[in-house]
């Protein structure tokens, strides 16, 4: 482009400088023509008159010749200087702009060392100095932009931003799988399937007057939605965003606490009713001594029940607030599961229950709790003899597999529904609520069993089928020697 323009001036140059030469050719054939009519005036020979035609023309020729050589010798000068000065900085300045459409880097070292620039030149730099400018500032907003990528991407929270006309301008992957919507669909399109009552020139110019807060509730799903409008450089509305959170979780902890608080109260009412109307009655009415005995009996039954629920209730309210200070140690297993079998066989003799403990001679020593090993064993052997019938069996086994000492504790009772498995370790969760009641439990001890395991890295697996028994089998990691 700039050789173009190059060769174009450099042909008008020389056009004009050949018009110009031309011109003066007949301003000297003019002249000629004066001097033909001056001889004819004048009496000459002819072969005087011939000879200075000769010599004019002659003449002529030279100026002609000496004009066109000093003129092409100007034009080729004007032609050097403006590919000096104009041509060349300008071929510069276009080269720098097609470098900046591409975004490469402008190299200037030739300004750098270059004292007469000229004010292209000038230019050229200017350009420069901006090219890297806004190379840089560039780099900065995409580094921003990939990190904001990036944020949003992995965010558990849903994000969908819409323009101030509606259309989605951004939504990340937890907004599309939570909402199982696309780019697509615009604001209304999105939230109108679900019944959410929300109007988007609302929340963009009547923030402070209306809520931006909805819930939905899918089938599985319990989803907050967050609306926040937001503003463009000039301080004017431009969108909404819409904050998705998935509120499952805290639904279901908030429903737990809730049917927690029912329960205890529930608990705690029936022995408190019993006492008080055996109380009431023994104020109120003359009681013999027979009765008498048979109600204090029932108010200390109740009361012992009320303590022993609320024990629980403290120790799984310090379990859950770590402040029970777990003291591991390395101790013999098997021997603990024997000395705690011996100590509940009255128990079982009680109701003609037989049992045999076996214990594997290379168990290693486990590293636990012991106080608190102690308080899980009694609790799942105590429930086998209270849920096995009698003349059955309870077989007990200790032994080691890979790096875990187990403990099994096997019954041949009335065994557990399929359908109660997964809630038997709720808190107040019973199989038999009647039956719970009538041994005195408290619908706790499962859930102590777990936290305290769970403290002591390990785990617990109960296998069942009604009217088959109960495999309850207890993990705990070693200490091996």
């Amino acid at each position: 482009m700039v050789k173009s323009i190059q060769i174009k001036i450099v042909m008008v140059f020389m056009i004009v400088g050949i018009v110009v030469i031309t011109g003066l050719g007949l301003i000297f054939l003019d002249k000629l023509d004066y001097i033909n009519s001056e001889i004819l005036s004048v009496n000459m020979t002819s072969q005087e008159i011939h000879n200075l035609l000769t010599e004019q023309m002659r003449q002529i020729r030279e100026i002609i010749y000496l004009s066109l050589v000093i003129f092409t010798g100007l034009i080729i000068l004007l032609a050097i200087f403006m590919a000096k000065v104009i041509i060349k900085p300008i071929s510069r300045l276009v080269k720098s702009a097609e470098m900046i459409a591409k975004g490469e880097d402008i190299e200037i070292e030739y300004l750098a060392n270059n004292k007469n620039k000229s004010e292209i030149d000038e230019l050229v730099e200017a350009f420069s100095i901006m090219n890297t400018g806004l190379k840089e500032n560039l780099n900065e907003v995409t580094r921003q932009k990939k990190q904001i990528e990036t944020i949003l991407l992995h965010m558990t929270d849903g994000i969908v931003a819409c323009d101030i006309n509606g259309k989605v301008i951004h939504i990340n992957l937890a907004a599309k799988k939570l909402l199982s919507i696309t780019e697509e669909q615009n604001f209304e399109e999105i939230f109108d399937k679900f019944g959410v009552d929300i109007n988007l020139e609302k929340i963009i110019y009547l923030d402070d007057w209306t809520s931006s807060e909805k819930k939905l509730n899918l089938e599985n799903q319990a989803i907050n939605l967050f609306f926040a409008p937001f503003k463009n450089e000039n301080d004017r509305p431009a969108g909404v965003i819409v904050v998705v959170q998935d509120i499952t979780e805290q639904e279901k902890l908030d429903s737990m606490r809730k049917e927690f608080v029912a329960d205890v109260s529930h608990e705690l009412k029936t022995p408190i009713t019993s006492i008080m109307g055996y109380a009431d009655t023994l104020i109120d009415s003359e009681v013999d001594a027979e009765n008498q005995k048979k109600f204090l009996e029932r108010i200390s039954s109740e009361a012992k029940r009320m303590s022993k629920l609320v024990a629980d209730l403290l120790i799984l309210s310090k379990y859950d607030t770590a402040k029970i200070k777990i003291e591991k140690t390395e101790f013999d297993l098997g021997e603990l599961v024997k000395y705690i079998f011996e100590g509940q066989s009255i128990e079982m003799q009680k109701k003609n229950l037989t049992g045999e403990c076996y214990v594997t001679a290379d168990v290693p020593s486990v590293y636990a709790d012991k106080s608190g090993m102690e308080r899980v064993i009694i609790n799942i052997l105590s429930n086998a003899i209270k849920y096995t019938d009698e003349g059955g069996n309870i077989t007990v086994y200790v032994g080691f597999v890979y790096n875990d000492a187990y403990i099994k504790i096997k019954d041949n009772g009335r065994g557990i529904p399929e359908k109660d498995l997964e809630k038997i370790f709720e808190r107040f969760y019973r199989v038999d609520k009647a039956r719970t009641r009538e041994t005195g439990g408290t619908g706790l001890g499962l859930s102590i069993a777990k936290e305290i395991l769970e403290q002591n890295d390990s785990r617990i697996d109960i296998k069942s089928e009604v009217g088959k028994g109960t495999d309850v089998i207890i993990r705990i990691p070693t200490k091996i020697k």
